[in-house]
Parts: C-alpha cells; structure tokens; sequence
C-alpha cells in the first residue's frame, strides 16, 4: 500500500540567498498540496513565475522558478495551510487509519506554523506571570507614550514627562531633559557653526556654563568662527570637538586657552578633537600669537586634530606648577613658525614626563619663506625654570620647506634651548629639513633622535647643531637606508690600516695580511675559492699612507657565510666601489642566478671571468651633494657558504686606507686566511724527517727541503725538532724560487776537535715576507 505522510520536527519554513544563477530551491518540510506552500521574493509574495515540486512526501520538495532569481535576493519558502476542517466522521461509519492520519497530520502541521509565527513576536519571558500585558483602551492611549511602570506593567506616558532608563537591572529612570543635559552642547548656547555668524560669545557662554556645572562641553560639526580669543577654565571636565575654530580676532592672543595658571591644578582632564584655525596667517613675529594653549595638564588626555597659522600652533605652559604625565596626541599642526612649544613661565613650575604620540609638522613653501620655522621647541621664559625632563615623541612626521638647496631658512624639527634629561624622539620623518635633527642651544642631555626616513636630503642630513650649548647631549640614529649601520655591531675583520699590511709577495706581486687579492680578468677563469683569491699581485700602489687600487683589482676578505647571510661593509678611502663574491660548500664560484644585494645601491653582475657582484657607484659618490652611499649592507644567497667581501678600484687613482666588515651581533662568522689558505699570510713553512749525517768538526751538513712560494729576500730559518747540541747552529737560505722554491738548511759543527752525529728527528722551515 501507498506509505503515508509523515510530519516530522522539522521548521515549516527555510530561506536562500539567490547567486543570479540557480533556479532551484529544495524545501525539507511536507506539504499536502502545491498550493500550501508560499514563496516571497525579498518579503513580497510571488504570485507566479515557479513550480512546486514534492507535494505529498514526507521530506519536502522543491520550488523551481522560471528564471533564477537575482543575485542577493532574499527568497523565503514557507508552508501556510489554511485553518479549515471539510471532512466529518459519521456516527457508527467506519473510521479509516489513513484518514485519521491525514486529519492529524494536518492538525501538527498546523500547530508548527504557529509555533515558528510566535518566534517572532514580543511576548514576555516564560518565567514571568501573564499579567498587566494588556493595552489600555484608544483613548487613553491616544498621543501618548507606550512605556512600562515600575512593576514593568504596560502604561502610557505624557510625551513631556517622559523618563529613560538603561535596559539593565539597577537602572533608575530619568528625566530625557536630564539625560540631555549630562554634556553640553555650544548649539544650545545658540553657536551656529556656518564659518560665518561670529560664535565667539556663544562659545564661551557654553565655557562657562561648562565649568559651573563641572560638565563636559561638546562643540559639534561646523566651522565656528569666533572673533574673541576663547578660555575654558579647569573648572570644566573636559572638551569633545568634531567641528573647528575659525580664530578671527586681536593678534597677539591665544585663540583657545584650555585650564587655569598661577599655580592651579588642571588634572584628569579629556581635550579630545581639538581643532583651530586662524583666518588669516599671522606673520610669526609676535610669539603670543598662539593657536591653542593647554596649561599645567596632569594626567589627562589630550588629542590635537589641527593647529594653524598661528606663531605657535600649540603650547603646553608650566605657570605656578607644572605639566606632566599626560598623553597627546597630534595631527595636522601646519604653518606654524613653531608648530608645538613646551615652555615653563616660572620658576616654580615643569615640564615633565609627557607622551606625544604622532603629529605631521609643516609649512606651506609660501609661508613667511624669509623665516626660520621649528617643529617642536622645549623652552623657558627668562627666570623659569629650566630642567625639562622624560619627553617621549612616537612617529613625528616634520616637513618644514627649508627654502632651497642648500636651505637659505632654519627648518629644524626639534629646537632645545633647555636644560634636562631624557627626550626620546623615535621613528622621526624629516621632509624638506635643514640638516639637522635639532638645534641645542642649552646644557641638555641624554636626547636621543631615532631618525626612520630623511626624505630627499639623504641620512647625513640630520645631526644635531650646537649652538652656544654647554653640552653635546645628542645621540641621532638614522635609519634611512643605512638601518644596517644600527643593526650590525660585530666586527669580524678589520684593516684598519691596509697600507701598514703590505707585503713582498713575489718579484712583482703584493699580498696584505688577513686579506685576499682578486683580479678583475684572471686568467682561465678559475672555478674555485683558492683560484680566486691570489695571496699577491701586481699593479697595487702604495704611497705613504695609502693603497692604489686599481679597477682590475680588488681586496677583499673571505670568511664562511654557512649561516651568516648578512655583513655591513665599511671603507674609508676614495673611488672605491662595493664587490662581493659566492662560492657554494665545495668550494665553486657561483654564477648570476644567486643575487648579491646591497642596502643602498643596485648591484652589477659581473660575469666571467671576474664572477662578482658589485655597487653600481663608488663608496664616496655624491647624491643631492651627499654621500649616502657610504654605509652599505650585503645580503648574501641563502645556498651561498663562503663569501669574498671587499673593494674594488672604481677607477685608475682609486685610494684604499682601511676596511672593516661587520655582522650582526648573534654571529661570529669564520674569517678566511692563512691556516692553510695561501692568501693573507706573510709566513710559509715546511718541516721534513730528518736524520742528519755524522758532522766533523768545523764541518757542516746541507739539507734541501721543498718549501713552494719561497723568494729571494724572504727571511728564512731553520729549527730542528730532535736531539739538541750546543755546537750545532742550524742556517738556513733560499736555493730556488718560486712555486717549486726550495730551502736548503745548514747544520755546522762549531766544536773544536769532535764530530758530532745527532739523533734522527724534524727539520722545520720558515719563510716570512718582508714587509714593504
């Protein structure tokens, strides 16, 4: 027989996201016939344009629309049986399983629709009694407010009696003109905000009000133009500011003065937004020309949208006691002639312990261009006093127009005239600067600028000026393109003196201690380390003081880069260019297809036969005037293992004094030389079993002994390593040269009337290079 329907705990409804594409959509609850089922599009019901597939079976079917629906429409499918009984079971008749079963069927399918339209309705929590639910009649509640009483009953409310409360437990209902008025507005002390409507006396009523309730101010979008400078006492708690202040009064005024003086205590205050500009821009001569003023702040936060046009774009003053442990923060503070001053008025006050987080300090190129312009000035009044202490700036960006090149203006991103200690300044942007990270006119220690990025004028550009300071306080450290410089502080070798190394290689060949020769066409090419690296060669100059090298040559060290990719090279000299060999863990030159990079210029493939990398400028070139190309990093290949580092003639008068390479601190890279290599050593030495003749007296005995490299002039001994004799004095002297130089050491017998026959033991020979 035909199975029947079965109505299961399955939700009567089910809804799609439509991709543009699919047409077909399954629904996983019964329906009876087609037409119990409702389709909506979006919320509105589809009245056509699908079929209903599924009518009668148990796991649902689908909905397969003429057309899909469009991408991102929201389709809704839902069972809705109409609420209806048509059959009737006769007195004594016969009752029917399946019938039973379709009626009962019907009756759940029924009460699950129900079910899924009260999830949806506001209805009180079952742990709740029913009681007090119950709307009061049309009239009663007609233009009034629906609300809830304090027994949480449904009730009505007057629209001006109306109260609020948080929807937590513990809330106490309130008043909404007291909620209203827990910060006040400069729109409800009739501020307009058009940039227009002179504002100034309704933003400071609304000042006023605010510190004689001890409230919050808010000064909303717009732009408030005030033709009176503006002061909110300490009084107040704080200031909230979306819109801007359009400063158009007397010059010489503070446009917004923020806290008390003389000594009163502007503590736990929030300054959040401000933002003052001044409508026309002053000519930086009068210094109470001021764009905001913050006084004797101490544990508050303060944050600065914009400041300018003003002499002074922000001020923070010590009067009578001081300002610290507080954070500001800075955004536009631009065409200022000193964008930020942090200045004591008296001896009794301070300047101490303050955060400033970011801030961009600039000038327009136009601005009063005959003027000199400062980002940040830490001053004092004269008699104030004058030890400003812990200051720590993060991320100040400085772009001051210095006025041509070189500048013809003072734009100097910090301007100590203090004394102190601890001023921080980390990840400082200079743009457009004078060449200097500071000015320090006082006794001030312990500053110490981070520089990350110069801009146009290079690293050099950023010391510290000191101009009639008592003390050299300043540390800079410039990480623009020389990050290296800061990173790598290991040496790992040193020529220190490269002239002082030289020595006698062969008849025409020039070797130095500790280091290899290279030559830029060696013949064949070699294909390994040692056939690179040569312990002398010719065409090297040397002067009194200095190294010729020329650019078929280069001098270079080798150490063992296994784990080490990364060295800093440092040469001084002029004409020098950057060079850097790889050679793989057996020893075999690597080709181009393993980059050399370096920190601060492109590198040069070289190719055979010379199988280097190198700068694509000389150590001391110029550019923009400087010589940014001094401090250089090398990166190594990962698959490299031994690395040739040096220097190279960038042209035929190339000089050479000293070169030193580096790594990080966390390794101790191998240098190569000497041990066994044949380059960076002025010493050669042999040894041979030996069992010298029978020696007569007067006599002597002769011993060639092969000692490869040894010349003519080279400072050659003997030594034996067996039975001892007082009368024997052992000699030695060069007998052939070159790659097959021999040695022939001497045993003469210095006893008067015996011969003397030693023991069999070790002949050890010694060559040393005469230095030159």
């Amino acid at each position: 027989m035909d199975e029947h329907i079965r109505i299961g705990d399955v939700s009567p409804r089910v809804q799609y996201l439509a991709d543009g594409t699919q047409a077909s959509f399954t629904y996983p609850f019964p329906i009876f016939h087609a037409e119990d089922i409702e389709v909506r599009l979006d919320g509105l019901v589809a009245a056509g344009g699908y079929q209903v597939a599924g009518a009668g079976a148990s796991e649902g079917g689908s909905v397969v629309f003429d057309a899909p629906p469009a991408a991102g429409c929201r389709i809704t499918l839902r069972r809705d049986l109409p609420v209806s009984r048509t059959s009737d079971f006769q007195a004594n008749g016969i009752l029917r399983a399946r019938v039973l079963n379709d009626e009962l069927d019907y009756q759940v399918a029924v009460l699950q629709e129900v079910k899924d339209g009260l999830s949806g309705a506001l209805r009180l929590d079952p742990s709740e009694p029913g009681t007090g639910t119950v709307l009061p009649l049309r009239e009663a509640r007609a233009n009034r407010l629906l609300g809830f009483d304090s027994m949480g009953a449904v009730t009505v409310i007057d629209r001006g009696e109306g109260t609020m409360s948080v929807p937590f437990p513990g809330g106490v209902p309130r008043t909404v003109e007291d909620k209203l008025a827990e910060h006040l507005s400069a729109r409800d002390f009739g501020a307009v905000g058009d940039g227009a409507a002179d504002d100034g006396p309704a933003l400071q009523s609304a000042m006023n009000a605010a510190a004689a309730s001890g409230k919050f101010l808010e000064i909303g979008e717009g732009l408030f133009r005030t033709s009176m400078p503006l002061l909110l006492p300490g009084a107040a708690a704080g200031l909230v500011m979306r819109g801007t202040i359009l400063y158009a009064g007397p010059p010489g005024q503070a446009a917004l003065t923020l806290g008390d003086g003389a000594g009163a205590n502007n503590q736990r205050k929030a300054y959040l937004g401000l933002g003052v500009l001044r409508a026309i821009q002053s000519d930086w001569i009068d210094e109470a020309d001021v764009g905001i003023r913050i006084r004797n702040i101490d544990a508050s936060r303060v944050e600065i949208r914009r400041a300018e046009r003003f002499t002074i774009g922000v001020q923070l003053v010590g009067d009578g006691r001081g300002c610290e442990d507080s954070d500001i923060h800075y955004g536009r503070v631009a065409d200022n002639r000193i964008g930020l001053d942090l200045r004591t008025l008296t001896a009794n006050a301070w300047m101490n312990s303050l955060r400033h987080h970011g801030g961009h300090f600039a000038c327009a190129s136009a601005t009063n261009p005959g003027i000199g312009r400062f980002g940040i000035r830490l001053s004092a009044a004269p008699d104030a006093y004058r030890l400003h202490n812990a200051h720590l700036f993060l991320g100040p960006g400085f772009e001051l127009q210095r006025q041509g090149t070189p500048g013809t203006v003072d734009a100097i991103p910090f301007l100590v005239e203090v004394d102190g200690r601890g001023l921080i300044a980390e990840g400082v942007r200079m743009e457009a600067c004078s060449p200097y990270v500071a000015r320090h006119t006082g006794g001030f220690s312990d500053a110490l600028y981070r520089v990350a990025y110069v801009g146009t004028y290079g690293f050099t550009g950023c010391g510290v000026q000191y101009s009639g300071a008592s003390r050299a306080g300043g540390t800079v450290l410039p990480l623009h393109q020389a990050a290296a410089a800061q990173g790598t502080p290991r040496l790992v070798a040193e020529a220190g003196n490269v002239r002082a190394r030289a020595f006698r290689w062969d008849a025409s060949g020039i070797g130095f201690e500790g280091m290899a020769v290279l030559s830029g066409n060696p013949a064949g090419p070699p294909a390994t380390l040692n056939g690179f690296c040569f312990p002398g060669l010719d065409s090297l100059g040397l002067n009194a003081e200095t190294v010729t090298l020329p650019t078929s040559r280069a001098l270079a060290f080798v150490v063992d880069c296994t784990t080490c990719k990364e060295f800093f090279l440092a040469a001084e000299g002029s004409g020098l260019r950057p060079m850097a060999m790889q050679f793989s863990a057996a020893e075999a030159v690597m080709d181009g297809s393993a980059p050399v990079l370096w920190s601060n210029m492109n590198a040069v493939w070289q190719g055979a036969p010379s199988y280097w990398w190198e700068g694509n400028a000389d150590l001391d070139s110029l550019v923009g005037g400087l010589p940014l190309n001094r401090l250089q990093r090398v990166t190594l290949a990962p698959n490299a293992a031994f690395a040739v580092i040096g220097v190279r003639g960038g042209n035929a008068n190339a000089l050479l004094k000293s070169l030193r390479l580096y790594a990080p601190a966390t390794e101790a890279p191998q240098v190569l030389a000497g041990a066994g290599r044949l380059w960076g050593s002025r010493e050669l030495t042999a040894s041979l079993a030996y069992d010298p003749p029978s020696i007569a007296a007067g006599a002597s005995a002769m011993q060639a002994v092969a000692l490869p490299y040894v010349q003519n002039g080279d400072f050659v001994q003997a030594a034996f390593g067996g039975q001892a004799s007082a009368y024997i004095d052992w000699s030695a002297a060069v007998t052939t040269t070159g790659a097959a130089g021999t040695v022939t050491a001497r045993a003469s017998n210095r006893h008067g009337s015996l011969a003397i026959d030693l023991a069999a033991g070790t002949l050890f020979l010694r060559a040393v290079k005469p230095r030159l």
